[in-house]
């Protein structure tokens, strides 16, 4: 008999379908030589501290750090989770073959594996990978299994995030509580959830502590447009005043008229990070009520694999476009200009070097029925995203008009759309969006090089702005680019790399911070509570808040899971690290509230300087110089109360 396992009953049922398995049992599907099963996501887990060993089971100091000699793995406890495991472990005993057909991606893996680790699983295991679950994506795949250990990287990345979330998670979390939480609050730290608070935190600190400056600008009206001094902003009233009095005696004349013919290619396909980000802008939805409901889409088979950090699709995908694009049929109006002829085939849609596991999100081609509001809306940005890709490209035509007035330059640019080409796709787009691109797109009248005449100028006073709170679309930006701030796709693909989280995770970790009460939500903003600004002024180690640190690390984790870094290697810093964080935090004598809080900067160095960390100048007090003693390098003037501590 052959046990297939599925990571749901829903997916589980669609497969038994496949296979002609019909026969329902209690925790599991029979027919054709199959039994299919199943599991409701997390059935195992990493063991808690106290079922290592009855010393970790209060929270005390002395017990930090807690470093398992092994990493042990337990069924969850619940009674309907402790049911399905024995009858999950049960089928496994008596089968020849099992098919791990769970979620294609490391968190998926690493479920599965899991229970098949608990249940003693000794028959051989083949591994179903598929982007969709229409019945051709299922059959397809079952063609094409590969035997378990194809994906030893992609389970071994999983296991060494699950097992540095719980070193760092557990470990921190106990120490900050004890240490700052005045014994009446948990300080929960997490690997990404605290330099995800600290992105929040930082960006409404530079919000409270901005000083507006004052600035004027020179602006003049010549046949009903208006024109902006080349020399941009004044710094004073009276430089602006100087040169508006200039301006006013004499007429404004046309020196240049530049244009340049161009063109615009369509939005890129979405991953999971970039329809968030949509969702969030055009219909204020969160990044964990957009994750559901393309999950649910998914679940419905009308769109792809959902949790994907690719815009791209592989190369075999083109010839099933045809298809896919008859299948939407509430579309026709779009897709009927596409229909019997080549479609284009460009490397900004297809590219097998950008895709690794799974291709961009896309439509299945099955027709949607049933759908609820919110799921039509996230499918109709999925459709016409596709759709638009076949478009030919928009032709725009781009104008600058150059102006001078008493040697003074002034400047105007306008964009004319020629061809709207992949635009038709959007045209239903609202008023409010259409709003925002009027600005960038308004047509300028026909003006001739030479042309004079009158002119109405003006100075206004004007003052800089702080910048904006992050919302939730800004905020999963900042996470996949670790906090750099990026408009380019181009540049974005290659940050995604040190992105911290991963594009599945961070909507649930931005729901934590919600369920902690660091963060709360005004309109679309996100603003830190006091308890989220107090934890991350107490934490002066960056390897815990800084995003671009964390970004580090979760490379680390894409080369596991690459096979180029070895997870044993990862979980060893990963040690040292927290060992390190221990020590210092032990040996600080500060306290939530105290004046020097902020100013304190306990810089965990990299133990990979070694002996190259003797004679150096101690960081925090900036006088004495760092020794070697049996279990860290530590400054010098100890005895006059410096806390700096490096553990070895």
């Amino acid at each position: 008999m052959i046990v297939c396992i599925a990571e749901k009953p829903s997916v589980a049922r669609d497969i038994a379908e496949v296979l002609g398995a019909k026969n329902r049992m209690d925790g599991y599907i029979e027919g054709n030589g199959y039994q299919v099963t199943w599991t409701f996501g997390h059935l195992c887990g990493l063991l808690e501290p106290h079922e290592y060993t009855p010393d970790w089971k209060p929270w005390a100091l002395s017990h930090l750090p807690m470093i398992p000699q092994r990493f042990g793995i337990k069924v969850m406890d619940n009674s309907g989770i402790q049911k399905q495991f024995k009858i999950v472990e049960s089928l496994m005993a008596k089968a020849d073959e099992v098919i791990n057909c769970g979620d294609a991606g490391q968190e998926g893996e690493l479920i599965q594996r899991w229970v098949m680790q608990k249940a003693m699983c000794k028959c051989p295991v083949k591994r179903l990978w598929i982007s969709s679950l229409t019945e051709e994506a299922i059959r397809e795949g079952f063609t094409k299994l590969k035997d378990q250990s194809k994906y030893q990287t992609l389970y071994e990345a999983g296991l060494s995030r699950a097992i540095g979330d719980w070193l760092l998670g557990m470990n921190a979390t106990r120490l900050y509580t004890l240490k700052y939480g005045k014994n009446r609050q948990v300080l929960s730290i997490g690997r990404v959830q605290t330099p995800t608070l600290a992105l929040i935190v930082n960006r409404q600190l530079e919000i409270e502590n901005f000083k507006p400056e004052a600035y004027w600008e020179l602006k003049t009206v010549y046949r009903e447009t208006i024109f902006s001094a080349s020399k941009g902003r004044f710094s004073s009233v009276e430089e602006g005043t100087a040169f508006l009095a200039t301006v006013r005696t004499a007429d404004f004349a046309v020196t240049d008229i530049i244009t340049k013919k161009g063109n615009e290619s369509a939005p890129r396909l979405f991953d999971l990070t970039s329809l968030q980000v949509e969702c969030n802008k055009k219909f204020g939805y969160s990044a964990d009520d957009t994750l559901k409901t393309i999950q649910s889409l998914y679940e419905k088979k009308v769109t792809t694999y959902p949790r994907v950090d690719t815009t791209y699709l592989t190369d075999d995908i083109y010839p099933k476009v045809p298809d896919i694009l008859k299948g939407i049929k509430d579309y026709e109006l779009l897709t009927k200009p596409l229909m019997g002829i080549k479609l284009p085939k460009t490397k900004k849609v297809f590219d097998n070097s950008k895709v690794t596991d799974h291709h961009a999100i896309i439509p299945t081609g099955i027709h949607p029925t049933a759908l609820t509001d919110t799921e039509r809306a996230v499918f109709d940005l999925v459709a016409r995203r596709f759709i638009a890709n076949f478009y030919p490209e928009c032709k725009i035509s781009t104008t600058t008009v150059l102006g001078e007035v008493e040697k003074i330059e002034f400047k105007v640019n306008g964009k004319q759309i020629l061809e709207p080409g992949w635009r038709v796709v959007f045209a239903k787009a609202t008023a409010e969006d259409k709003e925002g691109e009027e600005e960038e797109e308004k047509t300028l009248p026909l003006f001739e090089k030479g042309e004079t005449g009158p002119h109405e100028p003006t100075l206004a006073e004007k003052w800089t702005s702080p910048p904006k709170p992050h919302t939730e679309a800004t905020l999963l930006r900042a996470m996949e680019t670790a906090g750099k701030l990026v408009d380019n796709d181009e540049l974005r693909d290659a940050l995604k790399e040190n992105g911290i989280g991963r594009p599945s995770t961070r909507a649930a970790i931005i729901e934590t911070l919600f369920k902690r009460e660091y963060i709360r939500k005004e309109k679309k903003n996100l603003i830190a509570t006091n308890t989220g600004v107090e934890l991350i002024q107490v934490i002066q180690e960056d390897l815990l808040k800084s995003a671009e640190l964390t970004g580090l690390w979760e490379k680390k984790l894409r080369q596991v899971e690459r096979g180029e870094y070895a997870a044993k290697d990862f979980l060893e810093e990963l040690k040292a690290m927290v060992t390190s964080i221990v020590f210092n935090v032990k040996s600080d004598n500060r306290r939530v509230g105290d004046a020097n809080l902020v100013k304190a900067s306990l810089q965990v160095k990299p133990l990979l300087e070694g002996d190259s960390l003797i004679g150096t100048v101690c960081p925090l007090c900036g006088k004495g110089t760092l020794l070697k003693g049996n279990a860290a390098y530590g400054c010098s003037e100890w005895k006059s109360g410096c806390a700096y501590r490096v553990g070895i």
